[in-house]
């Protein structure tokens, strides 16, 4: 029997982050999403995600990447609002660690990306069964059309190449 656990944004954050003047990290956070989980006959091994971010969102602390980069030259949050991710294939390693390989779009690009998954557990809070997971992954920002190039004033890169991809998130039934 397949059961479908729908994501609690109020529990959750995405974190994307990249390398900034190749030493430091430009970062925000958001938790405007949507999404769910769905696990068959409660094994973790057949589980299926799918999530939607809304990079477009005005949360404070996802302003700390820099908006010039972040609305026009990097994501065009304005034609393209939603970063999407859709499993296809789930790996169980041991009770926790976990790999999922699945269709990340950004930009209407779509790719197909391999994501560490930690199974943090189910459990029930406030009448509720709850389950969480922390996805992490590097993605080439490059592979999306993210290939916004500014250069520090040493003539190098100020953005790295890749972009780190961490979300925790807490689904309920």
């Amino acid at each position: 029997m397949k059961t479908t656990w729908t994501i609690d944004s109020s529990q959750s954050d995405v974190l994307i982050k990249m390398r900034h003047s190749i030493i430091a990290y430009l970062g925000g956070t958001s938790n405007k999403f949507d999404g769910y989980v769905d696990i068959e006959d409660n094994e973790i091994e057949d589980a299926s995600v799918e999530f939607s971010l809304d990079i477009n969102n005005k949360n404070d602390s996802f302003q700390q990447i820099d908006t010039h980069l972040q609305l026009n030259d990097l994501f065009n949050v304005n034609e393209h609002p939603i970063i999407s991710f859709k499993s296809t294939s789930f790996q169980k390693v041991n009770n926790n660690i976990n790999f999922f390989k699945g269709d990340l779009t950004i930009k209407d690009v779509t790719k197909v990306v391999e994501l560490d998954a930690e199974f943090i557990g189910i459990n029930s809070y406030d009448g509720k069964k709850k389950v969480a997971f922390e996805i992490t992954g590097n993605i080439k920002r490059q592979d999306f059309g993210l290939d916004y190039n500014s250069f520090n004033h040493h003539g190098g890169l100020a953005l790295g190449k890749d972009m780190k991809l961490i979300a925790n998130l807490e689904f309920c039934i």
